[in-house]
């Protein structure tokens, strides 16, 4: 007997079985399965960095409310465009996750070519964290205020030289804002993680870093850096001394860092609203919350929307500050 694949009930059943045979058509399916495997977290800084610590303070309630393993992969280098770019060309299936830092909607702006589309190649979940830029220097580096540091830089221009996490990092922008503001020149000097950034500040082979608190504040309670101010238009809960920019004599100064999660764009909406819901969880649970706090960040959540609105306000507004600074990077 010969079938016909013209007869309507065959191409049915063929094109049942081939959606059938997809995984994104079955997730799509049947939501409730996800996730079935472990998810691949992916930090696009080294360890040690303030991104790396706010991961690994949700990363166990992660695990736990997925019912899944969720594994830190750490891929530096770049401001973080190189584990970025890994997220965004890998499957659209919910399994390799984005956590990453504000530098996502900076990098764009500074950068003359990447190799993503921040804005299309990413589907955002949720914010985790939000908090301020630190300014800390060597203990040994003269300047203990930013009135003090601005003297010496107009003293003696290009003879200070502050480091970031890499190019197109908020605190890159900080420091950038900082010479635009006040007229003077510095040299930045970008690493490719807060972690090699901090220990390199304490060893003196850089004398400034502006950086995530998380990444600096053992070291600035211990003695081993010193704060001269935070970025924000608000003081940090963590370091309640320390005084922001603005109150430290430099008008329009507000850079805000925060930390969020992403996937691959056209990822299935059942796991990015599982994904959402795990991190508005987490980020009231009294115990994160603290620890948070402790790193001087504030947990956010919200939904993947609002996530979105940052995003492309952000990308018009860190475009305009790099064209006013003239900020580029090859």
């Amino acid at each position: 007997m010969r079938l016909s694949l013209s007869a309507p009930w065959l191409r049915a059943g063929l094109l049942a079985a081939a959606a059938l045979a997809s995984p994104l058509a079955a997730f799509a399916q049947n939501g409730s399965d996800y996730p079935s495997k472990p998810i691949k977290l992916i930090v696009p800084y080294p360890p040690g960095g303030g991104t790396d610590v706010i991961a690994r303070i949700v990363q166990e309630r992660f695990q736990t409310l997925l019912g899944q393993p969720v594994v830190i992969d750490n891929r530096g280098g770049a401001a973080g465009s190189i584990g970025t770019e890994l997220v965004a060309k890998s499957p659209a299936d919910g399994y390799t996750v984005l956590f990453t830092l504000s530098s996502h909607t900076i990098n764009p702006a500074i950068y003359n070519k990447l190799s993503f589309d921040t804005a299309k190649d990413f589907a955002p979940v949720g914010l985790v964290a939000s908090l301020p830029q630190i300014l800390v220097a060597n203990p040994q580096f003269p300047a203990s205020t930013v009135a003090e540091l601005v003297a010496m830089a107009k003293a003696r221009p290009d003879s200070i030289s502050f480091a970031s996490v890499g190019n197109g990092s908020p605190g890159h922008l900080a420091g950038e804002l900082l010479k635009l503001r006040t007229g003077t020149q510095m040299t930045h000097v970008p690493y490719r993680g807060g972690g090699p950034a901090v220990t390199d500040v304490m060893g003196g082979q850089v004398p400034l870093l502006w950086v995530s608190i998380p990444a600096a504040a053992q070291f600035v309670k211990a003695g081993k850096l010193k704060a001269l101010a935070v970025s924000t238009t608000k003081r940090s809960a963590a370091f309640p001394d320390v005084p922001t920019m603005q109150e430290a004599g430099i008008p329009d100064f507000d850079v805000d860092s925060w930390y969020a999660v992403f996937v691959p764009a056209k990822t299935p909406q059942p796991a990015i609203d599982r994904l959402n819901r795990v991190i508005n969880t987490v980020v009231k649970e009294p115990d994160i919350r603290d620890k948070l706090l402790a790193q001087g960040s504030e947990g956010v959540g919200g939904t993947p929307e609002q996530l979105g609105k940052v995003v492309s306000t952000e990308l018009v507004r860190w475009s305009k500050l790099a064209k006013e600074a003239n900020i580029r990077v090859d």
